[in-house]
């Protein structure tokens, strides 16, 4: 899989802005990327140190319109811990 097929985008949340504090970026990834994937994809595509990733399966939500209804899609959100003195992510930075 592509490095940047792995990647879809980068999720910009006030709590994920809060984390940044303690060195967490927070992406949306490709269901099907492993913990490694998604490491080496950050760390080549980003210039970074990666220490931990965590990954969690977000369920879609219930959504109705009038007498029918059906369900977001799901998806992957891996958060991203850098290594301590490691480069920041330029992207995040630009949006404080």
């Amino acid at each position: 899989m592509n490095k940047f097929d792995v990647i879809i985008k980068p999720l910009v949340t006030e709590k994920s802005m809060a984390e940044m504090e303690n060195n967490k970026y927070t992406f949306q990834v490709a269901k099907n990327a492993t913990k490694p994937e998604i490491k080496s994809a950050v760390e080549e595509i980003f210039n970074v140190k990666v220490e931990k990733v965590t990954t969690m399966n977000v369920r879609g939500k219930k959504k109705r319109q009038g007498a029918t209804f059906g369900f977001t899609p799901s998806w992957k959100k891996a958060i991203v811990k850098l290594k301590e003195g490691s480069n920041t992510i330029e992207f995040f930075d630009s949006i404080q």
